[in-house]
């Protein structure tokens, strides 16, 4: 059975001459200093990462959104933070008499938070289209030769592009210090991240995976400090409040996208209300509202009621979950009919209505062509880069398109699968604008004025 003790660990971790190493921690400072605790330094990290702004031109489930109030990927990370914090509070103050002396209740609210706010940052442009767009590239026969000499495990990396591995892989190694442990976030913050803790070669690993094999010896390390049970190879249990962190994802991307498609005319204002009603519970006042606001306050007392039903979902079900053997697909799908049926019914109504709009048909058709023709200039060259034994001799062309990689560029020590990785790194750390421009640009549109 796993600890708080151990779950909760302020402990960070660096990479040193290609080594896991500890890193420091926060707990032994006083006073002033102490005012700050280790959770939320993780929290001022990921604020203050350049990964995270990014966000704000991301797609949420609207490309190039006209209306200022759509959200993006940036205000549905500080909404999902929000619901996660107030979760993580109601679960530490009903299990406060089993928390460890050096944490506060609140702390429980603070982990969830910040694996909330971060959860997001390896999106690549236009959301999951873009992701698939990444996979197909690397998946078309057409590029089989660019692959050739690449271990398996390699390949399913590069064949199954996730966005949740890539915001472990920012975090553990690409933001703050640069291959050597990135943000050094807390044990207990990255545990609480990971949804799914395996890498792409696990039995479901070409379908959803948290960690590329750049990043697997740090998150031995992790899983070790936090005491989570280890499954098969490379294959881990869950820690217990990553079922927070992913409730309060759904919870929003469920209710929130009704509120947008209203705002943009996609569905009414009864739409919402006969999928948000059961799990209210009352007859809302609608009087003098306008059919935002009547939205808003309808999404805001049924957000309300799904946290209180998720925390004491897990309270029910906590035996299972420290025991890294709870069953259920998640948390949501267990909490009482009401919500686990108003979510469900809110993401089938998006998937009648909103995600069958023309217009985000037609832009999410056209990411595949966008992202396809960056990797089609980035790719050969890289590989023409390492293959080639004088490095001189590589063609303009080539040579011009990996000074693109200027944040992170390819280096002679670099084999295949590293130097495919910073070309994704690069494509998926695109906003939607960026990468759009760049497609138009290096397809030779661009020059046209």
């Amino acid at each position: 059975m796993m600890q708080w003790a151990q779950l909760l660990s302020t402990q960070r971790f660096k990479i040193r001459d290609g080594k896991v190493v500890k890193a420091y921690t926060n707990s032994s400072k006083e006073g002033v200093e102490a005012l700050r605790s280790d959770f939320l330094i993780d929290y001022d990290r990921v604020v203050f990462s350049g990964s995270f702004r990014r966000l704000g031109r991301k797609t949420q489930v609207h490309p190039f959104a006209e209306n200022d109030h759509t959200h993006n990927r940036l205000t549905h990370s500080v909404e999902v933070a929000s619901v996660g914090r107030s979760i993580g509070n109601q679960l530490g103050a009903m299990i406060q008499d089993e928390l460890p002396a050096s944490i506060e209740p609140m702390d429980i609210g603070s982990i969830v938070q910040v694996a909330c706010l971060a959860h997001d940052m390896g999106n690549p442009p236009f959301g999951h289209t873009g992701e698939e767009a990444l996979r197909a590239w690397f998946r078309d026969s057409e590029n089989a030769k660019y692959l050739l000499g690449m271990s398996m495990q390699e390949i399913n990396d590069l064949q199954t592009y996730e966005g949740n591995a890539h915001t472990v892989r920012i975090v553990t190694n690409l933001e703050m210090y640069k291959n050597s442990g990135g943000m050094r976030l807390t044990s207990a913050c990255i545990g609480s991240l990971v949804k799914y803790p395996w890498t792409s070669s696990a039995p479901k690993g070409r379908i959803k995976f948290n960690f590329y094999q750049t990043e697997l010896d740090l998150m031995h390390s992790v899983f070790e400090e936090l005491g989570i049970r280890q499954i098969s190879e490379n294959m881990w249990a869950r820690h217990p409040l990553s079922y927070l962190m992913e409730a309060a994802d759904d919870i929003c991307y469920a209710f929130l996208d009704l509120e947008d498609a209203v705002d943009m005319g996609v569905l009414t204002e009864n739409d919402v209300e006969n999928v948000l009603n059961p799990i209210i519970h009352e007859v809302m006042n609608r009087n003098g509202l306008t059919p935002m606001q009547y939205c808003r306050m309808l999404r805001g007392k049924a957000i309300g009621n799904a946290i209180k039903d998720v925390a004491h979902t897990f309270v029910k079900h906590k035996q299972e979950i420290m025991h890294g053997d709870f069953q259920p697909k998640d948390l949501l799908s267990v909490c009482s009919v009401e919500v686990s049926e108003g979510i469900e019914n809110a993401k089938q109504l998006a998937r009648d209505k909103i995600f069958m709009h023309p217009n985000k048909i037609m832009t999410e058709i056209a990411a595949f062509p966008c992202l396809g023709s960056i990797l089609s200039l980035l790719i050969p060259a890289a590989f023409e880069y390492v293959k080639l034994e004088n490095k001189q001799e590589i063609n303009v062309q080539h040579r011009l398109a990996l000074k693109l990689l200027k944040e992170d560029p390819i280096l002679e020590t670099d084999s295949l699968y590293t130097a495919y990785m910073k070309v994704l790194d690069f494509v998926g750390g695109l906003t939607d604008n960026a990468a759009a421009k760049m497609a138009r640009e290096v397809s030779g549109i661009g020059m046209i004025k």
